[in-house]
């Protein structure tokens, strides 16, 4: 998408969404401190909410569509994502049914949000984590699994800006193998969107890839993964 200026009307309606989706969140969050020491189990209405209000002033407010192409498997696999912007990392329970995310340990540990993540089942991620730290981590994914979630990682890393492409976290070969589960690639390319200050309308697209089969060697899985969440969802 070309570089140019803002327009006004793109100025005003981020205010817009800026204004309305943060105050939503503050709200949220005090409400939660509540829900975690009552009922804990409130936690998953309460995250379908938040990320149906963003989803709902996205498209109202924003004017950004939202497609899915392809059919995501629910239950049983490990998807891989695309990570251009925060919207893919808070929209994603719109897509999957109670996704299970592999997120960075240090949003695990912000005060009430990190313990909403937990009992969602977040999985906190520490890149260098130990022997007993992996473990534990893999232990919290299979149990997951077993619920019937579905597994999703950003395997980046970080978010990446429009057109690059980064190397895989090396955790993310590591994971695969040891959960030995079949991978799904989702390209979603946000960023050109929705990562700046004043945002555009247009439509971000999840493309579902083809499954790739466990047990692969790590510069196959690594090189099939990055090319399909790499590939243009136009």
């Amino acid at each position: 998408m070309e570089d140019r200026s803002p327009t006004l009307a793109e100025i005003v309606r981020s205010l817009v969404f800026y204004a309305v989706f943060y105050g939503f969140t503050v709200l949220l969050l005090l409400v939660l401190a509540v829900v975690l020491i009552v009922a804990p189990r409130g936690v998953f209405a309460m995250v379908q909410a938040w990320t149906g209000v963003h989803r709902a002033l996205v498209r109202h407010v924003l004017g950004i569509r939202v497609e899915v192409v392809g059919t995501p498997p629910q239950e049983g696999v490990f998807y891989a994502l695309r990570h251009e912007s925060f919207f893919e990392a808070i929209d994603l329970p719109q897509v999957l049914h109670r996704p299970c995310i592999f997120a960075k340990i240090e949003l695990m540990r912000i005060p009430v949000w990190g313990r909403a993540g937990w009992a969602y089942g977040l999985i906190g991620v520490e890149r260098e984590a130990g022997a007993k730290t992996l473990r534990a981590m893999l232990t919290h994914a299979r149990a997951r699994l077993a619920e019937g979630r579905p597994l999703a990682i950003f395997p980046e890393g970080t978010r990446v800006p429009v057109g690059q492409r980064y190397p895989l976290q090396s955790g993310f070969a590591g994971i695969y193998k040891l959960l030995s589960l079949p991978v799904v690639p989702v390209a979603v390319h946000s960023g050109a969107l929705y990562h700046r200050v004043w945002k555009r309308r247009g439509t971000i697209r999840y493309v579902i890839g083809e499954t790739i089969p466990p047990g692969l060697p790590r510069d196959e899985i690594e090189a099939r993964v990055l090319d399909a969440i790499t590939a243009p969802t136009a």
